[in-house]
């Protein structure tokens, strides 16, 4: 071991130690002593904000300068999340962005200035963001100072129920991908969606309650709980219609859900889905989508009791590169101010050029959704979007 990578893992090994005690507002602080450290001049942890178009930068209380947010679609901070690579700026000081990754969920990242930033300096900071991302997510779940950070605006009683219950954007293996967008971000009502791995296995869910308020935001969260407490117990997806069904027509009686409930075998490409009453999924196979490849009969709605009985699990078998495209009626069904909807065709278009351009499906996902607000600039609906990607023969990461 080099005297370099020892050096490295005293300050790792001490900033984890000191991150035990610490509180979250003390974050920034650490991690900017640990950048010193290393040979920095200056560091500072930049977070995503809830809609993905500013990085914004993690209050310091140590009272180090502060900084304006950085637009993700148009620097090279930006261009460090929006594609997970580190980026350079040679200069006095040189500044290097360093993505702040969990797994393949984006985050945020960190800022480096110093005199030099060469190969060993780069990967010194990597190491470090790599903690860093670590560190504000353990801290974020009890942090008001940090989810304020991701915030632009206020969040409406409804949306702060369902933000709670949802699981990270993007979760994934070499051998799949899945990330979903959603938004009104702050004032969502019904929709929601899961994703899972259990090993080899990925759960997808998408629901869309009735109505855009607390109680709709109550029927999502209630499906999400059913959906997962069924699940972790073994249940398969028949029994996760029937759960939620029940769970709803008990405890919440005036609201109707739809929802697309599916496992994908990752070994095999196997799908299997159960549609109840929502619109279709898309398959999306060599940047086309193959026409009515996954429609079938769909099932009632649920909330309404009806479904104590067999389920119609549909199956279909994938192929490597195929993209499952999951979304609500709030998405083709948005107008615009001339009344123009927005559509499948639109839909599909939009993401098949992002994805032919090669952007990964994160960074696909928030261009569309971008361009969803830009057709329609107030959601009149909710309007959620999941694309899952299977990709057997992707090589280890």
């Amino acid at each position: 071991m080099s005297d370099d990578d020892t050096a490295l893992g005293r300050v790792l090994a001490r900033l984890l130690a000191r991150s035990q005690g610490a509180g979250p507002n003390e974050v920034s602080h650490l991690l900017r002593e640990a950048a010193l450290a290393l040979g920095a001049t200056d560091a500072r942890v930049y977070l995503a904000d809830v809609q993905q178009r500013n990085l914004v930068p993690l209050p310091d209380p140590s009272g180090a300068p502060g900084s304006d947010p950085v637009d993700v679609g148009s620097t090279l901070g930006g261009r460090a999340y929006r594609y997970q690579q580190v980026q350079i700026s040679t200069g006095t000081p040189a500044v290097g962005w360093f993505p702040l990754v969990d797994g393949i969920e984006r985050i945020g990242v960190l800022r480096i200035e110093a005199l030099t930033l060469g190969r060993e300096a780069a990967e010194a900071f990597e190491a470090l963001a790599a903690l860093a991302a670590l560190l504000v997510l353990s801290k974020a779940a009890y942090s008001d100072v940090i989810v304020r950070t991701t915030r632009r605006e206020d969040m409406s009683l409804q949306a702060e129920l369902l933000w709670a219950f949802l699981p990270p954007r993007t979760i994934g293996t070499r051998h799949v991908t899945s990330s979903a967008v959603l938004e009104p971000a702050y004032d969502v009502g019904g929709d929601a969606f899961d994703h899972s791995m259990a090993g080899e296995r990925l759960h997808v869910s998408v629901f869309d309650a009735m109505g855009h308020d607390l109680a709709s935001g109550g029927a999502s969260s209630v499906a999400l709980a059913a959906c997962r407490s069924t699940r972790r117990a073994g249940g398969g997806l028949a029994d996760i219609v029937r759960t939620i069904d029940g769970a709803l027509a008990q405890w919440i009686p005036d609201r109707l859900l739809t929802a697309v409930v599916a496992d994908l075998d990752t070994a095999t490409g196997d799908l299997t889905w159960i549609n109840c009453g929502h619109p279709p999924p898309l398959l999306i196979r060599d940047r086309h989508v193959v026409p009515d490849a996954l429609r079938r009969h769909a099932e009632l709605p649920l909330g309404l009791g009806f479904h104590d009985g067999e389920q119609t699990v549909h199956h279909t078998r994938l192929q490597p590169g195929d993209r499952l495209l999951f979304y609500t009626d709030g998405v083709t069904e948005a107008r615009s101010v001339a009344g123009e909807i927005f559509g499948e065709q639109r839909l599909t278009s939009t993401l098949v050029q992002y994805m032919v351009a090669g952007e990964p499906a994160p960074e696909a996902l928030r261009h569309l959704i971008h361009g969803l607000l830009a057709h329609q600039d107030h959601l009149r609906d909710d309007a959620t979007v999941l694309l899952a990607e299977w990709h057997p023969d992707r090589s280890e990461q």
